[in-house]
């Protein structure tokens, strides 16, 4: 890597300093910030709570033009521009629950480019009024920034196949800009196996990107595992250990809508004052659960993993996970919710006995998923048939059902390329069965419930930090207690 000369790092600092109040940076902070500076790409891999806004926020603050950042939820967007305008900084976002009003103002600073950082969801980036405008030859952008890179991972090629179109956007891009533009592209993640940054890497088509790995231990953080054997002992168990925590802020995660509000209500019925919160719920109504538990009169909520990406609450204390993530990333983002400010915190996950007899909640969900994405495979399989040899995505779209998320299945396995975010062309061979699907990876999370050995040493080798783990002396998870 270059080094920077003393006096471009005490410019640094000294921004640092002007805007955050902080004398130095947390390593890696500072070399992430030079990296984008001097506008090359780079992947960074840090946990959750370190920081990692910061190392985009500063650099694009700094250059005159635009930074997107790509981000997947309202309220992770909502959270990280309201903070930047309280310091009077020229930030906005887009996404579709922002007003007509707010739209038109924000269309009309990116013209007139007075903005320093746009935050964008992957489908608004690509919608016509955005792209359009992003395209004007005199609109000079710095950098493209994917916040929460997993989740092009896990929600890429199904749930949100706009992520898989990303990589497209930046050479889409240079051909409308003068000649000799760079654009950055940086992916920030706080997990990412080795599979998942291959497959960041590989769809994002970065350039010798240079790569920035934090473990995601956390010394502070006591994680549990416990079996029970109904449905019923699954409540009891979760309400004996809410009890113990009374006063304290936490969360508890399940799976689906319908369960956050289904428990919602019976924790209500035990006196506690809770709510259920999940992606249905209106934008106001999540604005206010948000508020309520940020500012201390709602101790915890009952949330899907629609709630608390971003949102920068450091005293949390514990997260039950009532039912257990099909992915090991999705369980490592969550239980990183809680001890962010480094005092001790309890992350418990109930889980059935492994007959699934008496309680089969926990062998449903697993087996629904793995048939979904079998049939999601399959659909698209079939469809690769019909398609023309070249096509767009809108009338793919119009033409058939869930075309949209076929076209991403089929780019994930070689069947087809982008040619730019809305073309594609088939490609004729056998199928490239690149990276870990989502299935093998839910087997990880199965193998790490069930192992005896120190949990964290399990996930710092499923992360791909194999060193870190030999060496780790951990004490305080319950296989390494017991």
């Amino acid at each position: 890597m270059n080094h920077p000369s003393v006096s471009v790092r005490e410019t640094i600092r000294a921004k640092l300093k002007q805007i955050w109040g902080y004398d130095d940076f947390r390593s890696p902070q500072g070399e992430i910030v030079q990296c984008l500076l001097e506008q090359r790409d780079a992947l960074i891999i840090m946990p959750t709570g370190g920081g990692k806004s910061l190392c985009f926020q500063l650099p694009a603050l700094m250059q005159a033009g635009l930074t997107i950042i790509v981000s997947p939820l309202v309220a992770l967007m909502e959270n990280q521009v309201q903070e930047l305008r309280q310091r009077r900084l020229p930030a906005a976002l887009l996404h579709s629950e922002v007003s007509k009003q707010q739209r038109r103002q924000t269309l009309w600073a990116l013209e007139n480019q007075s903005l320093r950082l746009l935050y964008l969801s992957p489908e608004t980036l690509l919608s016509e009024a955005v792209w359009e405008r992003l395209c004007q030859p005199d609109l000079k952008i710095n950098g493209l920034i994917l916040d929460e890179a997993h989740c092009l991972v896990q929600w890429g090629d199904t749930f949100r196949p706009a992520y898989y179109r990303l990589g497209v956007v930046r050479p889409a891009l240079l051909k409308c800009k003068p000649e000799g533009t760079k654009i950055a592209i940086a992916a920030f993640t706080a997990t990412a196996n080795p599979d998942a940054q291959q497959t960041i890497q590989r769809v994002l088509q970065l350039q010798q990107p240079e790569v920035f790995r934090l473990n995601p231990y956390r010394a502070n953080l006591h994680l549990n595992v416990q079996v029970v054997w109904t449905p019923r002992q699954r409540r009891q168990q979760m309400l004996k250990f809410i009890q113990a925590q009374l006063g304290q802020a936490g969360l508890v995660y399940v799976r689906t809508r319908r369960d956050s509000e289904t428990l919602a209500e019976w924790l209500s019925q035990q006196g506690f004052q809770t709510a259920a919160y999940h992606a249905g719920l209106s934008a106001d109504e999540r604005r206010q659960l948000e508020k309520a538990w940020l500012g201390g009169t709602m101790h915890f909520v009952i949330c899907t993993c629609a709630f608390g990406m971003g949102i920068d609450k450091p005293n949390v204390r514990w997260v039950v996970h009532f039912h257990s993530p099909l992915l090991l990333s999705e369980y490592v983002q969550e239980v990183g919710r809680a001890g962010r400010d480094g005092k001790p915190a309890t992350a418990l996950t109930l889980i059935s006995e492994t007959t699934g007899w008496l309680d089969p909640e926990d062998k449903q969900r697993r087996q629904f998923f793995v048939e979904q994405a079998q049939k999601q495979q399959r659909s698209a399989q079939a469809l690769s048939h019909k398609l023309p040899t070249q096509g767009d995505v809108a009338s793919v779209s119009r033409q058939f059902k869930d075309g949209v998320i076929a076209l991403s299945l089929l780019n994930s396995t070689g069947h087809l390329e982008w040619s730019d975010p809305f073309h594609y062309v088939m490609k004729p061979g056998n199928v490239d069965r690149r990276g870990q699907s989502n299935t093998q990876a839910a087997k990880q999370m199965t193998e790490y419930l069930k192992t005896r050995d120190c949990r964290w040493r399990f996930l710092l080798g499923a992360f791909g930090f194999e060193s870190d783990a030999l060496s780790l002396r951990c004490g305080h998870c319950d296989n390494c207690r017991h």
